[in-house]
């Protein structure tokens, strides 16, 4: 199984806990083999920085999923999974503002980054239509 293999099937089960609320569990996996399986693969791309700051949210670590997402973003200030990692990242953390700004940004990339197909956005089309689907629920 190779490196990038390994750590999809890592991530699916530590979605799958997180969806079956199963934190411990989830802290576990994220923490012992998850995370040591990215630095292994690092330099990290976009993809899984998201992937780690998503795994950072489900675990309970607002600073992991903070740091991804400022770095993703950093790096592509329009990137879709950033931004929707944003989102929750400043939720988590009781940011309300900071939430309703970067879901505005959000919302006003969502044309000109769909049109570049990247792959992440198709692997992660379903937290993308979420993250939008609530944006446009809560900006005004």
């Amino acid at each position: 199984m190779s490196p990038e293999e390994r750590a999809n099937r890592l991530y699916d089960r530590i979605m799958q806990l997180d969806g079956e609320g199963k934190t411990d569990s989830v802290q576990f996996i994220a923490l012992n083999m998850f995370i040591p399986q990215l630095r292994s693969m690092e330099p990290l791309d976009l993809h899984l920085r998201y992937d780690l700051g998503r795994v950072g949210v489900a675990a309970r670590t607002a600073d992991v999923a903070s740091a991804q997402a400022d770095t993703i973003l950093r790096e592509s200030p329009n990137h879709l999974l950033g931004l929707a990692l944003a989102v929750r990242a400043a939720q988590f953390r009781g940011d309300e503002p900071a939430a309703r700004d970067f879901e505005r940004r959000l919302l006003a990339a969502e044309r000109g980054e769909r049109a570049k197909n990247l792959p992440e956005y198709t692997l992660h089309a379903v937290d993308i239509d979420l993250a939008l689907a609530d944006a446009r629920r809560t900006v005004k």
